[in-house]
């Protein structure tokens, strides 16, 4: 096919788009890739590794979705941890996963990675037999192919015959059925068998064979994404217009050619004589910091475009936009923005050329790509240590007994979540670890105490490194700190307990752990409709924004709407606001609910010696058995629980 004989006019995309259950279909690679936290050395003297999903499909199904797009991931993971953490995962973040197969025979792919330099990305491929290398044109249907508007493949699932065959298969349905084929050419070197397995980040080996193999396929396809190298390769020559004008010739797609940071040049159509008569949109410069995964996250805002029909203009500048988060940021999926993120940037910018050190895009980005919303949150609360040893002592117990008993309450919990999303357990380490670790099966929200009991100024059990202490913690687990803070507290006292809060966030932020903070404030000093509401816009002056808000019931409409209103205004993204208990009795708790449930960012309660006091006192003194125990604890609970139903039920009516 001549390159004079196409239109320089766009192609009509939405061809074939109704009725399109999705928008895109990603077709192939997935792995786990553990990235090396020591960032300018040697993979070799990296001593800790990240845990992210990544392979190139994987990453533009994620990226899409977080964009807006409905996305659908087809291709196999292994039958063990890592399989069952990318399924997870791609779930978490809105990606249908229902032609993602378990394959009991083989392990799911790793990628060892790291940051040597702004030139240097050291990597090792683990893909010997992986999972998805084993996709069959069985795997592909024609049904769910024609459910997309588009399907995606990529260069490295047509190096071997079994998932050739398959993406070829995939490709062929997607034109029968009227909809646009995706190639990203993602040209791995050594994933073709042409380097040493050292030469991982090799981007780019001529190859004829290669080139002769990619080029059958090309005709095929309505998009294809390179780099330069990559067109090379597609090309089989190393001039880049060259190169892009005899994949012309096999070819009407629209031809996108990606050129680091000087954006990328897109042809709909004829050739011109130089790259810069192609169409571009916006560069975004920022400090190039990891490049691994800027690809995925560009093809990610390209298509948020592209099958929305934007101009290419704007698939341009999404596309852009999209890859330079990628590159200021570590991590390849989990860099890639959300839609509210990359809107937020392009009205405001940043003043920052490492967009990861911009406080409010860490900010949005964080609260944006959270995984799971909660529409209501009701928790047990039994991290309650020094108030449990003084029980037991009462009692004539050792500290043995409190872990068994807060075993008891976990299953008091369980037997009224009955396996129902928006319950959780707070538990603690030191007195309740069987139960801590119990509760981390994922279904129930597990949040866990960091603070000293009783500290004022606020101290930290786990010592003064918290960052080295939360490195030890679950990332499903949400860290808890309960600050007993007046907004009139003392200067230095107030100063010092700030400081202590700035620290934590941080530490949380760093680690990738939420953080719910509690604030008593009724203990040390008088309380009027505005004293909480000044004590959360104090720690949001201080960059300190919680991913939840535990709060005392509040007295008054007035005071419930200072607070919710100072929260709103300064993050908009909060989960929410829980209720504690302060051991009041249930149907003073179940009153509060009434007035605390007109107001939708309280989403719930963390309530704890309301319903286990008398049930803890009665099974340490032999009075009741397990059973009674947590029958006792799960009618307290569930009692509270219909309060909360039932006053959000009256608001909502």
């Amino acid at each position: 096919m001549g390159e004079d004989s196409l239109g320089s006019g766009s192609v009509d995309r939405s061809a074939g788009d109704r009725g399109a259950a999705l928008d895109l279909i990603t077709i192939g690679r997935c792995s786990v890739d553990l990235y090396g936290q020591q960032v300018g050395g040697r993979l070799e003297d990296m001593g800790s590794f990240a845990k992210y999903i990544g392979g190139c499909p994987a990453n533009i199904a994620v990226g899409s979705a977080r964009l807006g797009l409905k996305a659908g991931f087809l291709s196999r993971v292994g039958d063990e941890h890592m399989g069952r953490f990318i399924r997870e995962t791609l779930i978490a973040e809105g990606v249908d996963t229902s032609r993602l197969k378990t394959d009991p025979e083989r392990l799911t792919a790793l990628v060892i990675l790291g940051i040597r330099n702004e030139d240097s990305f050291p990597l090792i491929f683990y893909r010997e037999n992986c999972a998805d290398m084993a996709i069959s044109e069985d795997d592909i249907d024609a049904d769910y192919i024609a459910s997309a508007k588009a399907v995606v493949v990529t260069g490295t699932h047509f190096s071997a015959p079994g998932v050739e065959a398959a993406s070829r298969k995939a490709a062929q349905l997607a034109r029968e059925a009227g909809r646009k084929v995706v190639l990203d050419i993602d040209y791995r070197p050594v994933l073709w068998g042409l380097t040493g397995h050292g030469l991982g980040e090799e981007r780019f080996v001529e190859n004829t064979a290669v080139s002769k193999h990619l080029q059958t396929v090309l005709p095929l396809c309505d998009l294809i994404v390179g780099t330069e190298e990559e067109l090379h390769i597609a090309g089989g020559t190393t001039d880049t217009l060259e190169a892009i004008r005899a994949v012309r010739r096999l070819s009407d797609a629209t031809i996108v050619c990606k050129r680091g940071p000087m954006g990328c040049v897109v042809f709909p159509g004829a050739i011109p004589d130089s790259l810069d008569d192609g169409v571009s949109g916006p560069g975004f410069p920022v400090e190039v910091y990891n490049v691994l995964g800027a690809g995925d996250a560009f093809m990610s805002g390209f298509l948020r475009g592209w099958l929305r029909d934007e101009p290419l203009e704007t698939c341009c500048k999404f596309a852009n936009a999209c890859g330079a988060f990628a590159v200021s940021r570590h991590g390849c999926a989990p860099a890639v923005p959300s839609w509210t993120e990359l809107s937020y940037y392009f009205e405001r910018g940043s003043d920052h050329r490492a967009l990861r050190q911009d406080p409010d895009l860490n900010r949005v980005h964080w609260a944006t790509t959270r995984p799971q919303r909660y529409d209501s949150l009701c928790i047990l609360a039994v991290d309650h240590r020094s108030q449990l040893e003084d029980l037991a002592r009462e009692c004539g117990r050792d500290r043995a007994a409190i872990g068994e008993f807060k075993s008891l309450a976990l299953r008091a919990a369980r037997q009224v979540a009955n396996g129902q999303p928006g319950f959780g357990f707070l538990i603690d380490d030191r007195l309740g670890r069987d139960a801590l670790h119990a509760a981390a099966e994922g279904d129930l929200w597990v949040g866990r105490p960091i603070e000293l009991p009783g500290s004022r100024p606020l101290a930290f059990e786990e010592g003064p490194d918290l960052g080295g202490a939360l490195t030890e913690w679950p990332l499903t687990t949400c860290v808890k700190c309960l600050a007993f803070y007046h907004p009139d507290d003392p200067e230095d006292l107030r100063l010092d307990q700030e400081q202590q809060v700035v620290r934590l966030f941080d530490a949380c932020r760093r680690s990738g752990h939420e953080l719910l903070l509690e604030v008593i404030a009724s203990r040390h000093g008088a309380m009027d409709e505005t004293t909480l509401a000044r004590a959360i816009a104090r720690f949001y002056d201080l960059g300190v924004a919680p991913d939840w808000w535990k709060l005392e019931p509040l007295a008054d409409d007035a005071a419930w709407r200072a607070v919710c209103e100072t929260v709103e205004a300064r993050d908009p993204h909060c989960r929410g606001i829980l209720l504690l208990g302060l051991e009041r009795p249930l149907e003073e708790l179940t009153g509060s609910f009434l007035l605390a449930a007109r107001h939708p960012l309280v989403k719930g309660f963390a309530v704890g010696r309301s319903i286990f006091a008398e049930p803890a006192k009665a099974w340490l003194k032999g009075e009741i058995d397990d059973a009674a125990a947590v029958d006792a604890m799960a009618q307290r609970f569930a009692t509270l629980v219909a309060g909360w139903q039932r006053a959000a039920e009256e608001q909502a009516a």
